[in-house]
């Protein structure tokens, strides 16, 4: 299949300095995020990072968590290049603008879906902070838990070895509705008076180094690991409310019978947690 136009144009923009513009929109658009809630971001990960390539896993829990974990990889120094939607990427105005800020068009279940792979590992070869969502839908599982992850970030992170970040929010699902535009501008309007607690918090890389990307079943082994890292992150956020989320959202579909990689947040920690020897250094711990 021949390489469409967009692909260069995207590698093109990934492989070069950042657009000065989109720093400067996360900088001051920042504050603008607070008028929809109370916005709390924590962090465990090493500053030095943030001098290489990252890939940041975070979990989806609404519309509006997309723009949440952007103003919380500013506040850590990242410079976020999300893995975003074909119908944003070509609409008109606001789609040439986020390709020439490094943002990566993907397109689900059409042919050209596997050149957001090309453009993402360029993006990393030139130390890039990706930003993707392991399991490639907002959750409908009936309390929000993560689902399970899908394999393509997984296997990004096993060929091009660049450190996976697990980051966890929780309160976004509260500012925007799942569908509906009416309920989508009634409820994020609404949340200017109620504001939410929109918390996030970024967690150390996850281990991956005894996983090899071409060994079978590895890439399955690493997006579990990397799903238990963002549920382990999240448990403490949400432990107000670890069952069902007290917001309720009627226009948000749900799975009865659960959808939850790791069913109320119990993410056993020997799958993700690095050992802590007396030197100091990290004894990475297999699955």
């Amino acid at each position: 299949m021949t390489r469409p136009d967009w692909v260069d144009a995207e590698i093109s923009a990934v492989s070069g300095p950042d657009w000065p513009l989109w720093p400067a929109l996360l900088r001051y658009g920042a504050p603008l995020i607070s008028l929809f809630g109370r916005v709390r971001v924590s962090t465990d990960f090493d500053p030095a990072l943030r001098r290489g390539p990252l890939l940041v896993a975070a979990n989806h829990i609404g519309n509006f968590d997309t723009v949440l974990v952007a103003v919380a990889c500013r506040r850590v120094g990242v410079v976020p290049k999300f893995l975003v939607a074909r119908g944003i990427m070509v609409a008109p105005l606001i789609g040439p603008a986020m390709t020439r800020a490094g943002q990566i068009r993907v397109d689900r279940g059409r042919p050209d879906a596997r050149f957001a792979m090309d453009v993402t590992e360029a993006a990393l070869r030139h130390d890039g902070h990706v930003v993707a969502y392991p399991e490639g839908r907002i959750s409908l599982d009936p309390e929000l838990w993560p689902e399970r992850g899908r394999t393509g970030l997984a296997r990004l992170a096993l060929r091009t070895r660049a450190p996976v970040i697990p980051v966890s929010q929780w309160g976004a699902h509260e500012v925007t509705a799942y569908e509906d535009n009416a309920a989508m501008f009634r409820t994020t309007l609404r949340s200017i008076w109620r504001q939410p607690r929109l918390s996030v918090h970024f967690g150390v890389p996850v281990p991956l180094d005894d996983l090899d990307a071409g060994r079978h079943g590895d890439a399955h082994r690493a997006a579990r690991r990397i799903v238990a890292a963002i549920t382990a992150g999240l448990a403490p956020l949400r432990s107000h409310e670890a069952g069902p989320p007290r917001y309720r959202d009627p226009t948000r579909p749900v799975v009865r019978g659960g959808t939850a990689a790791f069913p109320g947040g119990l993410a056993p920690p020997g799958l993700f947690v690095p050992r802590w020897t007396a030197e100091g250094q990290a004894e990475r711990v297999p699955a």
